[in-house]
């Protein structure tokens, strides 16, 4: 790993479900690792990079509209231009849902669940890269 790891934290809103049961698109996770690499670009550049694409992309857990989830992303291996990164996607609270408590009771789960993981490559020009932001990335 280069550097450290970035870790995003947010909510899954009824608006981002979308399908049956209140289920969330995988694409939404990507939305997600999209900011996480940008975060890494920014630390490593000075620069928001442009996202090249993903790899071995897996969905590994469903994820719902209510759950409170940690994307996690790390650099690593880095060239002149573009660096890689590893991702993945924890899901640490969810709702219930069951049907003998109130509609708005969640469990803390004991352990996050992984929900998915990916490769990432990014790019940031060599006459945009303003040198390392964050000492950690040195």
């Amino acid at each position: 790993m280069i550097g450290k790891k970035v870790i995003l934290r947010v909510r899954m809103s009824s608006g981002e479900a979308h399908y049956a049961g209140d289920l969330v698109n995988g694409s939404h996770i990507l939305d997600f690792w999209g900011d996480v690499g940008t975060e890494l670009a920014i630390r490593l550049h000075g620069d928001e990079s442009l996202f090249v694409g993903y790899e071995n992309v897996r969905f590994t857990a469903p994820v719902y509209a209510g759950d409170y989830m940690e994307y996690h992303g790390w650099i690593e291996k880095k060239g002149n231009t573009s660096f890689t990164c590893k991702f993945e996607a924890y899901k640490y609270i969810t709702l219930s849902r069951d049907p003998d408590l109130a509609i708005s009771a969640a469990d803390v789960l004991e352990e996050p669940v992984l929900c998915g993981e990916a490769t990432g490559t990014l790019v940031v020009k060599k006459e945009f890269q303003r040198g390392v932001q964050d000492p950690a990335f040195k």
